[in-house]
């Protein structure tokens, strides 16, 4: 629907015919609000929002189930590692810095670490 020049109202005049502009929405016109010459709010009708919303809905789940197919098809094409070797990995991988602290935000993070790298320190003493 396209929005005419008629459509476009001042703040201050908006406010004084406030019932007469509910009307003219209810009857299918949207109407744009101004606030200092810019576009401030819009004024449209409770089925046309619920309806709005509704397609903002669809298209978020359009845009997860692109991104569920886009993972299947790394998957299928081989681009992924498995999670719990990966981790297992990384958790035998000893940082190569202390400034690694900074990057383990949590409590379990460091504790996790000190775990892990006190089990290498054991075995590579012999321990």
């Amino acid at each position: 629907m396209a929005i005419s020049a008629g459509d476009v109202i001042p703040l201050s005049q908006a406010r004084a015919n406030l019932s007469e502009r509910a009307f003219q929405v209810k009857a299918g016109a949207e109407k744009i609000i101004t606030k200092n010459g810019e576009s401030y709010v819009a004024i449209i009708d409770a089925p046309r929002r619920d309806y709005y919303h509704q397609l903002e809905r669809e298209r978020i789940h359009l845009l997860l189930i692109d991104d569920a197919s886009q993972g299947l098809a790394a998957v299928a094409a081989g681009k992924v590692k498995e999670a719990h070797s990966t981790l297992t990995d990384r958790d035998q991988t000893p940082p190569r810095c202390q400034g690694c602290w900074i990057r383990m935000a949590s409590h379990r993070e460091r504790q996790a670490y000190r775990q892990t790298h006190g089990q290498l320190r054991a075995q590579s003493r012999g321990d």
